[in-house]
């Protein structure tokens, strides 16, 4: 988000499920001075929720990463926990639902929040591939429902794909993505649904690529990941791969004419996706279990989170 001075609002959001994308998201409302109420069944969750949040706020300020103008008490202040469902949803504009990514569990959840939905309010969703159609066919008002799906840490990596369903108002759309922007994230909107969305598909044609480089002895799992982060991934931090295209030839239509027959030709000779299993499987999580340790995944999260919110703001520094 800008500089200009944040301003505590009266506004309310809530957020049902307090998870690491449900925190994410209380941080992200709460930075832009949000009221957030972040809601889960068990108080301990609730507990440990906002001791991490804070935990998080007080590191960021420490490596001056902290978003918006807000302290970190301002910001902590604005967001409240709650036990009580109807206590958390009364008055809000706008409730993410961000419980597991299970059909029958999101759908069961919704009929406990409708009840004490407004009629106007906004219901979303932060699934990460049940289309909208199919969560919310059987919702009250499934009119005022959409999918906003983050990408993972949504705190850190601002992209956000934003799905209505065929019978979504188009304010809903609108106020969404106007939403996301004011706290700043980068919505992307898909005009149809499609199965897994557009991040994940994109993201699954990667690794079963590089999943299938593995299997076939072309490359060690460590190198795979260093042509997507020393190279590939250096060139997408700011650019898509489309515009890498145009700009690594004179526009698409030289690029077609100069590479789409190499491009037909290599991609013929992919095979298709693989099984998630078997010895390539062992053989990547051993690669990776040697370099982090289960037992320090927190620690390289944390290590992945920080260069994640410096990149942010190297970019935002660089397009200002």
């Amino acid at each position: 988000m800008n500089m200009a001075e944040t301003k505590i609002k009266e506004d309310k959001v809530c957020i049902v499920g307090s998870g690491l994308i449900g925190r994410s998201f209380a941080m992200l409302f709460a930075a832009s001075g949000y009221q957030v109420h972040l809601y889960d069944i068990q108080s301990s969750q609730v507990t440990d929720a906002l001791s991490n949040i804070r935990s998080q706020l007080l590191d960021l300020e420490r490596k001056g990463l902290l978003r918006g103008t807000l302290t970190v008490d301002q910001q902590h202040n604005c967001i409240q926990g709650a036990t009580d469902l109807g206590k958390a949803i009364k008055g809000a504009w706008f409730v993410l639902e961000c419980v597991p990514e299970r059909l029958e569990l999101k759908t069961s959840v919704y009929k406990n929040i409708e009840p004490f939905l407004e009629p106007t309010a906004i219901l979303a969703s932060s699934a990460s591939a049940l289309v909208p159609s199919l969560l919310s066919k059987d919702i009250k008002n499934r009119n005022r429902f959409i999918v906003v799906h983050p990408t993972n840490p949504p705190f850190y990596a601002p992209a956000v794909e934003l799905i209505p369903a065929p019978w979504t108002d188009a304010d809903v759309l609108t106020s969404t993505k106007n939403l996301c922007t004011e706290i700043g994230q980068v919505p992307v909107v898909l005009n149809k649904e499609i199965d897994g969305f557009v991040l994940n598909r994109i993201q699954y044609a990667i690794i079963g690529e590089c999943w299938n480089i593995v299997k076939d002895g072309v490359m060690s799992p460590e190198d795979v990941d260093k042509v997507m982060s020393e190279g590939l991934g250096r060139r997408y931090a700011f650019m898509g791969p489309l515009e890498t295209a145009y700009l690594n030839a004179d526009g698409w239509l030289s690029y077609q004419e100069r590479y789409a027959g190499m491009m037909d030709r290599v991609s013929s000779s992919f095979a298709p996706f693989p099984k998630i299993e078997g010895p390539t499987l062992q053989k990547i999580h051993d690669a990776f279990l040697e370099k982090i340790p289960i037992d320090q995944l927190d620690e390289r999260r944390k290590w992945r989170d920080e260069r994640l919110a410096r990149l942010s703001k190297l970019k935002k520094d660089m397009d200002s």
